[in-house]
């Protein structure tokens, strides 16, 4: 789905018939475009944004849970985009665009040490990476520490292919093998890691997301082996891959919509509801600078009605009261907003299954006001 430019071929008279004749075999042949090339072309409405999933037999063997998000993407609206990878599909009995990289048996660390990762991108050129690894380093006892050493190695790789790359990265789901009596801690542990390292890998340009895969996974109930997901544990990664990702094709998607309650200062925040399901909802928040100085920093508050509470939260750093309360700070690269400026975060809530239309009281504080 990607274009490919070429310099004119200038051809000798009596050459010109066999020019033609293999005129589409030069063309199937000719190298890919490059990162550069590709980010430019992305100007043109008919180039498609490029996702790569990216992991290992979570994802890749046969990883039906891309599947369920391709298709709940296009059922959505967002039909302009392709999915890649060096690997192609491998079943799951419902059409989708099964590219993707999920490699079964690979180790991030593997992947770091043995600079696996530049060759694939080369070959795809994805503007998005969707990553859930480190499963098969969890289970051979590969410390947190360097697991998050060849994720950044990773990322930075990710950055020379595509300076503007958007990453995805999750907290992995739950594991519990027969074989593997530490495993479970083992995740609980390194899981706890990512937010600290996202946000300390994150930039403006290039930002790092990351998305709660652990919270509400059930290995007895939503896997076949205590690893791999079954239907249950695909429908459920798929709906946690899906706000984060459609909020990344969607960037200028920051109409407040429906009002809130506004807070009271120099900041404002008004809360929509953008995606129902049955048991949850994607709720997204926008905070306005109304002030009429630069401020450094702003938090919101999020009290969901009807007793549902917040299980993930990006573009902003989530902390929850045990009454539900949520309280949602900047990240670091949307808090600094000009008067006037707006900045918008996301998030889902778990619900009962008979909750009605979503709603939200929002307020929002500013901090760091100048003059």
């Amino acid at each position: 789905m990607r274009s490919t430019r070429h310099s004119p071929i200038r051809i000798p008279p009596l050459l010109g018939l066999l020019a033609v004749l293999l005129l589409p075999f030069t063309i199937a042949l000719a190298p890919p475009a490059s990162a550069a090339t590709a980010v430019t072309a992305k100007t043109s409405a008919a180039d498609p944004v490029r996702v790569m999933p990216l992991g290992d037999s979570i994802t890749g063997s046969p990883g039906c849970w891309r599947a369920v998000l391709w298709n709940r993407l296009q059922n959505a609206g967002y039909t302009d985009i392709d999915f890649v990878g060096t690997l192609g599909p491998q079943g799951c009995g419902q059409a989708h665009d099964g590219d993707n990289e999920g490699h079964g048996g690979e180790l991030v660390t593997n992947v770091a040490d043995q600079n696996l990762l530049p060759a694939r991108l080369a070959a795809t050129l994805p503007d998005i990476v969707v990553m859930h690894f480190g499963t098969n380093d969890v289970w051979s006892s590969i410390s947190p520490d360097r697991i998050l050493a060849s994720y950044t190695k990773l990322v930075g790789q990710m950055r020379a292919s595509n300076p503007d790359m958007k990453i995805l990265v999750a907290q992995i789901i739950p594991m519990n093998p027969g074989t593997c009596s530490g495993c479970a801690q083992r995740v609980v542990d390194f899981n706890a890691r990512i937010p600290a390292w996202a946000q300390a890998t994150t930039t403006s340009r290039s930002p790092v997301t990351v998305v709660d895969q652990w919270t509400g996974f059930d290995t007895a109930a939503d896997t076949y082996d205590g690893v791999h997901p079954n239907s249950s544990g695909d429908n459920k990664i798929a709906a946690r891959w899906y706000p984060a990702l459609s909020a990344l094709l969607e960037p200028g998607s920051g109409d407040p919509g429906d009002p809130g309650d506004p807070g009271d200062g120099p900041c404002t925040a008004v809360f929509r509801a953008v995606n129902v399901w049955q048991g949850g909802y994607q709720g997204e928040v926008t905070v306005t600078n109304t002030s009429a100085s630069a401020v450094s920093g702003w938090t919101a508050t999020v009290v969901p009605a009807g007793g549902a509470r917040l299980t993930q939260v990006w573009n902003g750093t989530l902390s929850m009261a045990a009454d539900g309360t949520a309280t949602v700070t900047n990240a670091n690269w949307n808090g600094t907003l000009a008067p006037g400026a707006r900045a918008t975060f996301g998030f889902i809530a778990d619900t009962s299954t008979t909750s009605g239309t979503p709603s939200a009281t929002v307020t929002c504080t500013a901090r760091g006001v100048a003059g």
